[in-house]
């Protein structure tokens, strides 16, 4: 017999906008654009689940949720649509957990809070700040911190996408703590940067506190396209760069009422060649977006 069912979508990300340590703990401000992963979770009769092979992730959400809300037995269906790429640094995994997180809530007709859910999410791995509404300040790996810093702005991100990929499960066992003790002067300054631009509705300042982030994180995860698409950005009059701190992927981050996104993305394309695929997209909000809800 079915049951209550509800449909969730989650953004990904062009990486972030700053990631490193604050106040000596790691903390990260994602970077959503307007592409997204859905969950559609169905109740029925029954324990058993009928779930995707290809999303391992979302499945360890989805029984993670079930625990905490005390409803093992409780059987149902999940479905995941997402055509986001995995492991270049787009958020994918976040993207899943999270749809399937809050969609899960809402069919148990028990909603996960944000604070269950950054919890949950952070279980199964280091996630993104996504998860949480508007721009936040996250602790992606304990799960604990988060502050919603503010609303998206209006603002452009071209995604420079050369493939490839970065195993995060493994990029996450490396202890970095030395490196990032000695990047903590510049992970502060762009913190402060990012908090500023955002509270005074500052783009450069956000553009600013992106490009500082990349450019630290080389000492870390070298990205060997970064300084050619700094030059891009310099040459097309961008706000900044800012990358995937643990993916493949940059963005050129563009103050899109003072520029033809267009014209600029298909400039750096031409730049760039064929090797590289160079996508439009639009700065959004983090968090939850419910498309359905019904029983």
């Amino acid at each position: 017999m079915q049951g209550p069912f509800s449909i969730v979508a989650l953004p990904a990300t062009c990486g972030e906008l700053v990631q490193g340590t604050l106040d000596g703990a790691p903390r990260l401000v994602s970077c959503p654009i307007d592409w997204y992963a859905v969950a559609t979770v169905r109740l029925r009769t029954g324990a058993e689940w009928d779930v995707p092979a290809d999303a391992p992730k979302a499945v360890a959400a989805l029984q993670a949720g079930l625990a905490l809300r005390g409803r093992e037995q409780v059987g149902g269906r999940l479905v995941i649509r997402s055509r986001i790429p995995r492991g270049r640094g787009y958020g994918s995994s976040t993207a899943d957990v999270g749809a399937t997180l809050y969609a899960l809530g809402l069919a148990l007709r028990e909603p996960m809070t944000l604070a269950e859910a950054a919890r949950l999410a952070v279980r199964v791995e280091p996630s993104d700040s996504t998860i949480l509404p508007g721009l936040a300040l996250f602790d992606h790996r304990g799960g604990d911190i988060h502050e919603t810093w503010a609303p998206a702005p209006r603002m452009a991100v071209i995604v420079i996408d050369p493939g490839g990929q970065v195993d995060t499960i493994a990029y996450n066992r490396v202890d970095r703590r030395e490196a990032l003790l000695q990047l903590a002067p510049q992970h502060q300054e762009a913190f402060a940067l990012l908090r500023q631009g955002l509270e005074r509705g500052e783009l450069a300042s956000i553009g600013a506190a992106a490009t500082l982030s990349s450019q630290a994180h080389q000492a870390i995860l070298d990205n060997p396209l970064l300084e050619r698409v700094q030059g891009l950005a310099r040459a097309v009059h961008a706000l900044g760069v800012c990358r995937a701190h643990s993916g493949t992927i940059l963005g050129l981050l563009v103050d899109d009422a003072g520029s033809d996104v267009r014209s600029v993305a298909q400039f750096v394309a031409r730049r760039l060649g064929s090797q590289v695929a160079v996508i439009s997209h639009s700065l959004v909000d983090g968090g939850p977006r419910i498309l359905s809800c019904e029983g």
